[in-house]
């Protein structure tokens, strides 16, 4: 009887232990590696981080410029839904060490993991996406071959800072939003001294990365459209 007890027990705890977790901080890789690889971001209309609160039944995700809070709700041992107050819903499924956020009509499936670097506690929501992101595409030493600053050697942190570029000490890369759509196809950062700052056109081709003068070709009463104008530094990375 002892023994049956035992094994029963026994059996209930690996249950418990096997009990799929799905809290904490999710980040697309897939955007992260990709952009590693040393070509143009791609992150315009993808969702790229979830935060999920199982205690209180809540889940946030970001898309690069807006987040999104819903309900969250499990349906079954491995999928949840998040009710976004009736307007839409995203469902997530659990598959081994990858949060899959199935299709939807106008939505392609996306795959999240567990971010490598722990998250910093009470970090700004998005940034350990952002954080990633900066590392896999900025990371390492860079040196100015050509503008300003020729021969020098530069370093992008992973939470915006930037030192060796002339007058800069900060820079953020556009994902969505505004920023992208006035970029015109074209990848823009935002680089800033701790005054002031501007708008910029990037282009990175491997170890190299080009930045460019943002020319607005609009007019003064219409939505800024960005296009490439002189270069103002070629970078390399080391």
């Amino acid at each position: 009887m002892l023994k049956l007890l035992a094994l029963g027990l026994s059996l209930l705890i690996s249950h418990a232990q096997a009990a799929p977790d799905i809290n904490g901080i999710w980040v697309n890789r897939a955007l992260i590696d990709a952009a590693a690889q040393g070509g143009p971001l791609n992150t315009a209309g993808a969702h790229l981080e979830w935060e999920i609160d199982t205690r209180n039944a809540m889940a946030r995700v970001s898309n690069g410029f807006e987040t999104g809070e819903g309900q969250l709700r499990q349906t079954s041992p491995d999928t949840w839904t998040v009710d976004y107050d009736g307007h839409s819903i995203n469902t997530l499924r659990l598959e081994g060490e990858q949060l899959i956020q199935l299709a939807q009509a106008h939505t392609p499936q996306q795959t999240f993991h567990r971010p490598i670097e722990v998250p910093t506690a009470g970090a700004k929501w998005g940034s350990t996406f952002r954080k990633a992101l900066n590392t896999a595409y900025l990371g390492g030493q860079w040196r100015i071959t050509q503008g300003p600053g020729t021969g020098d050697a530069l370093v992008f942190t992973a939470d915006g800072r930037v030192s060796g570029l002339p007058d800069t000490v900060s820079y953020e890369l556009c994902l969505d939003g505004d920023c992208a759509s006035q970029g015109a196809g074209h990848d823009t950062m935002y680089l800033s001294t701790e005054a002031q700052g501007d708008t910029w056109i990037f282009v990175r081709k491997g170890k190299q990365l080009e930045i460019f003068q943002a020319v607005n070709t609009a007019q003064a009463d219409e939505v800024p459209q960005l296009t490439p104008g002189p270069r103002q530094w070629l970078l390399e990375k080391q």
